[in-house]
C-alpha cells in the first residue's frame, strides 16, 4: 500500500507540473485580438445611440482612425476607433466630417464604444 500511495503522488505531481508547462507555454493573445474582442464584446452588450464623425485621419501602422463623439445621459464624449480592419469592405472616402453616425456603448462603461466591427456598422 505503500508504494501504491508513492506512486499515485508522483502521477498526480507530474500531471501537475505537466499541466502547469503547457498553460505557461500557451500563446498569449495579440494586440489585434484583443481589440477584436473587446469590438464583439461591446456589439453584443452595446446600447445604441446617435453620434457624428468628426473625422477619419491615418493611423499608426498603415491604419485609419475614425474619430467620432457622442452623448450619452447628457455627457459627451470623443472616442478614436481603428477601422483598418474593414479598409478591404467599406470605403473610408465616403466618411466626412459631420456625418451622423450610430455608436455602440457599453452601458456599464460610456467610454467603450464602437462604430464599426466584423458583424455590424454604425455608418
Amino acid at each position: 500500500m505503500d508504494i501504491l500511495t508513492w506512486s499515485l503522488a508522483g502521477t498526480a505531481a507530474l500531471l501537475a507540473l505537466l499541466g502547469l508547462y503547457f498553460w505557461l507555454r500557451r500563446e498569449k493573445p495579440t494586440a489585434a485580438e484583443l481589440e477584436r474582442r473587446r469590438r464583439l464584446a461591446v456589439n453584443r452588450t452595446g446600447r445604441i445611440v446617435e453620434g457624428r464623425i468628426i473625422e477619419l485621419r491615418d493611423g499608426p501602422e498603415p491604419g485609419h482612425l475614425l474619430v467620432y463623439n457622442y452623448e450619452l445621459r447628457g455627457v459627451e464624449y470623443q472616442a478614436a476607433q481603428d477601422v483598418s480592419f474593414v479598409r478591404s469592405k467599406l470605403d473610408l472616402s465616403r466618411m466626412a466630417a459631420g456625418q451622423p453616425a450610430n455608436v455602440k456603448v457599453d452601458p456599464q462603461n460610456p467610454t467603450n464604444s464602437i462604430v464599426l466591427c466584423e458583424e455590424w456598422s454604425g455608418i
